[in-house]
């Protein structure tokens, strides 16, 4: 049974718990009303026995209440109990007189059909009016308790279980020597279908660095730039060593005798925490972490075992607390309900970055600049309606090692959709790409999410309108693991 919740009653007035139910099914089930001023939604548990069947009890000052039920993101009423048609749409309504007239609804696991429950959520939208009379969403609040019971127990299954949980049965690591070409390497990259690859050092015995798309994008655009000291020609013999040295006299960093060098290889063994794998990936702002294990206390002849990545730990965690998500309250939020993401200004928070979007006919100079300077894997691209067509990440930019087509444009002349359209027709219409958007709505719940940010390959959803496709926002791997983790 749950803890009666209180319902905005005056300090010294009786208060009635009055028992609500829901008893047509559905994920995530909400209620609200009159008595919260239709500003808080309350979350309803399904019954024990009755998964299809939700309750919250709140208590209620006597008198005439007004109350609606969110379902799965829709604004819904109850037709089996007493309803009316007023300024907020359709609304179920009680009568509270004295306690002696609270009479608790029966639950029955018998189930009227979905069918028979009107969907309100077009007239609901214009439910809540603040004071300064703009619209307002109601929207569910995060309890202080809830989350820090959620943190906590995340926190504890990622202390207690080690990387080993992340090591496939089987499968391969695609490691390059740093004195290949950085061409060949590029054209791996891109013929293998990866966009990083741990780099050997083979006089020194031991993995040194990373090699990913973000260096081809870095490379495109010194390229690009007239002051540059690199050339076409010399990209044809430039080894990694030499562009991860030139990198970092780019990056100016240089160290007490004038030379450059490069930031040590972010690496953990099969023994760490998961935990300390997920802050070394979020606290050194990389995609991935190279396992690597030596039998040897000297560290020699290190072998590597695999490249760990939050997709993967949230995997774990997904399937840990798949048969006991109530054990983490905040699972059943819907996202836009909790501080996570990038949103666009009118649905986001005003204090947080802005959301990049291109359009199909800006330049590919331009999204690589926005990919390095706004520090972001990916980018989505819209119609004039800001409906989503695809998406444009950094791996994309791998394609244009085939036929080396990077010798051959200029990436001003270049638009984003000739990019993404290399091979086809580049006069065909932009139409939308729904194998390449991978694509959530801001009333899914947090479960769902992460469930589908678990999936090899997923770092990123964006939060799209359900219909219009119209952009929201973005949701990413690392926003998912800096809220989990605090």
């Amino acid at each position: 049974m749950d803890s009666a919740r209180e319902g905005g009653g005056v300090a010294g007035t009786v208060l009635i718990p009055m028992n609500f139910v829901w008893s047509y099914g559905g994920r995530s089930v909400y209620l609200s009303g009159s008595f919260t001023g239709w500003t808080n939604l309350y979350q309803m548990s399904p019954v024990e026995g009755c998964p299809t069947v939700f309750q919250v009890i709140c208590s209620l000052t006597p008198g005439y209440h007004q109350y609606k039920f969110f379902v799965d993101g829709e604004w819904r009423h109850d037709e089996n109990q007493p309803f009316i048609s007023c300024t907020y749409g359709i609304v179920n309504t009680v009568l509270l007189a004295r306690e002696s007239d609270y009479i608790p609804p029966t639950i029955s696991p018998a189930v009227p059909s979905l069918t028979n429950m009107d969907v309100d959520n077009e007239a609901f939208q214009q439910l809540v009016r603040i004071s300064d009379g703009s619209r307002h969403e109601a929207v569910p609040r995060i309890q202080e308790t809830d989350l820090e019971v959620s943190r906590h127990r995340v926190s504890l299954f990622l202390s207690t279980h080690t990387v080993y949980e992340l090591l496939p049965e089987s499968g391969k690591v695609i490691t390059l020597d740093v004195d290949l070409p950085v061409k060949q390497a590029f054209h791996i990259l891109y013929e293998q279908g990866i966009s990083i690859a741990p780099l050997w050092d083979y006089f020194k015995g031991r993995f040194v660095g990373v090699l990913s798309a973000l260096d081809f994008i870095l490379i495109l655009r010194e390229l690009g730039n007239h002051g540059s000291n690199l050339t076409e020609e010399e990209l044809e013999t430039h080894t990694i060593s030499a562009w991860k040295e030139g990198k970092g006299y780019l990056n100016r960093q240089i160290d007490g005798n004038g030379r450059a060098f490069s930031r040590g290889l972010i690496h953990a063994g099969p023994y760490d925490n998961l935990k300390d794998v997920a802050l070394k990936i979020l606290e050194n702002e990389v995609a991935t972490v190279p396992i690597i294990h030596s039998s040897s206390e000297d560290g020699s002849f290190p072998q590597l075992l695999h490249l760990a990545s939050l997709s993967g730990i949230l995997k774990c965690i997904c399937r840990y607390f798949r048969h006991s998500s109530n054990s983490l309250p905040v699972l059943q939020l819907p996202i836009f309900a909790i501080p996570v993401g990038t949103w666009v200004s009118e649905i986001g928070e005003a204090n947080q970055r802005p959301l990049a979007k291109l359009h199909p006919s800006a330049s590919l100079s331009l999204a690589l600049g926005l990919l390095v300077q706004a520090q972001v894997s990916s980018i989505p691209i819209v119609d004039d309606n800001d409906s989503l067509l695809d998406i444009y990440s950094r791996s994309d930019i791998t394609a244009l090692a085939k036929n080396r087509v990077y010798a051959h444009i200029n990436l001003d002349d270049m638009t984003i959709h000739q990019a993404l359209q290399l091979g086809q027709d580049p006069y065909s219409p932009y139409e939308f790409n729904s194998q390449r958007c991978q694509m959530c709505l801001r009333t899914d719940p947090l479960h769902e999410v992460m469930d589908r940010l678990a999936n090899p390959g997923v770092r990123r959803l964006v939060i799209v309108e359900a219909g219009s496709r119209r952009v929201e926002g973005i949701v990413s791997l690392r926003d998912i693991f800096k809220f989990l983790l605090g």
